[in-house]
């Protein structure tokens, strides 16, 4: 690898894909190898910075070629089916891989696991700096608090969104049961509708809203008697997620292989 990172984007002309372009293109550190596009896109041929009037000289194409091969890292923000594709050619070719889908099934993940005792993988359902710091603090809040706190996890996300909860709500949940000793198969509570028994304190409650264009709203919120805790992210952009998988990029460069994830690249593990 040079000093200069070669990233390749999938999905390039998604709303993910463009920003991480943008992001790539200003980054001195950073340079665009290939972008890649479902055969049927309508922008095959344009020059990948088209949609914000950049021009890079990297053409969106339909599928990988020679000049593919030439990237240290692949970074995917699209679905599981296709991701899982993407991930083989990878495996295939040495090349590092940021994957930011969410949606996937246990055995996909399994997957996922296998190939990189192959090659670098940083896997995160969210690449933004200040999820994975909230993160931290649901473990730290979790832990003080799970005995005298019912814990509810609310998630916003724009109409577009086809998975729910989203991948960075059931990675809150996990941090929640994670510190107080539960599981999301036995404790997680999906939906809620006519008339309940009344809830239980083990009890780990999803509510999910769609709506608009909201990039991605998360709180736990931490509900005692006479009190509320709330901790709240709020992305405004996906370039806070696109600067993420950058970084994600950067940190994985210099591994040969193995499983990360944005708390390794941000070294918020104890």
């Amino acid at each position: 690898m040079s000093d200069t990172l070669n990233i390749l984007i999938v999905g390039a002309t998604g709303k993910m894909g463009q920003a991480l372009i943008q992001e790539i293109v200003s980054d001195k550190l950073t340079k665009l190898s290939g972008a890649i596009e479902h055969k049927d896109s309508s922008f095959i041929g344009h020059d990948a910075g088209h949609f914000f009037g950049t021009k890079t000289n990297i053409d969106i194409k339909a599928g990988f070629d020679d000049s593919a091969t030439v990237a240290d890292v692949l970074i995917d923000f699209t679905r599981p089916s296709a991701s899982l594709e993407y991930l083989a050619y990878c495996r295939n070719h040495k090349i590092k891989y940021v994957l930011g889908t969410t949606g996937f099934s246990d055995k996909e993940k399994e997957i996922i696991e296998g190939a990189s005792n192959e090659i670098a993988i940083c896997f995160a359902p969210n690449m933004s700096v200040g999820v994975n710091l909230l993160l931290s603090l649901v473990e730290t809040a979790t832990k003080v608090l799970h005995e005298d706190f019912d814990i509810e996890i609310i998630e916003t996300h724009h109409k577009d969104k086809v998975d729910a909860p989203s991948g960075t709500a059931l990675g809150l949940g996990e941090a929640v049961a994670l510190c107080s000793n539960r599981t999301l198969a036995e404790h997680g509570i999906f939906q809620r509708e006519g008339v309940m028994a009344p809830r239980q304190r083990s009890d780990i409650g999803f509510s999910t809203i769609r709506g608009g264009d909201v990039v991605g709203d998360h709180t736990v919120l931490y509900a005692g008697d006479g009190e509320r805790i709330e901790l709240t992210h709020k992305a405004g952009s996906r370039k806070t997620f696109a600067k993420g998988a950058l970084r994600a990029a950067k940190f994985i460069a210099t591994k040969s292989h193995g499983l990360f994830d944005m708390r390794d690249v941000l070294n918020l593990k104890s």
